[in-house]
């Protein structure tokens, strides 16, 4: 025990208003953390862009091969398909959405995009939303391929 110049004795440790204070601190510090960490599953753009990039190739894929290419859309994911005498052939694996991803599939043929020997496709829009943010994948007749915020 130490003696203070007063002569009263003080016990080591804090009090209860410093204990406060740490928490409180500690607590404003794990919030600025926990908002600074990136969602682990990526953003929606990035995921719709990703998709658009695909269906790009495939629409290229098209017209280098001069044959008919695919994109079949699900609620669950998308894959590729090549069309050949016998009828479409999948061309890879099919490729997942992201967890918490929903899809709402618009437009004539959503559910099967298909670019021509000359890229062109049929029109389709894709809608993906995740939580409360949207994102509108627009493909239109001439082939070009548009993500909207």
């Amino acid at each position: 025990m130490r003696t203070s110049a007063t002569g009263r004795t003080r016990q080591a440790g804090f009090t209860l208003v410093e204990l406060l204070i740490v928490l409180a601190i500690i607590g404003m510090m794990s919030a600025v953390v926990m908002l600074a960490i990136p969602d682990p599953r990526g953003s929606l753009v990035q995921e719709a862009e990703r998709f658009a990039a695909r269906a790009k190739a495939a629409q290229e894929k098209a017209v280098m091969d001069a044959r008919a290419t695919s994109v079949r859309v699900t609620g669950v994911g998308y894959g590729f398909d090549a069309r050949d005498r016998s009828g479409w052939r999948a061309m890879s694996e099919d490729q997942r959405w992201t967890e918490g991803t929903a899809v709402a599939l618009g437009g004539e043929g959503a559910a099967r995009i298909v670019f021509d020997s000359t890229g062109s496709a049929e029109p389709a829009q894709l809608v993906l939303s995740r939580e409360d943010e949207q994102v509108m994948v627009d493909i239109r007749y001439d082939g070009s391929i548009h993500v909207r915020t």
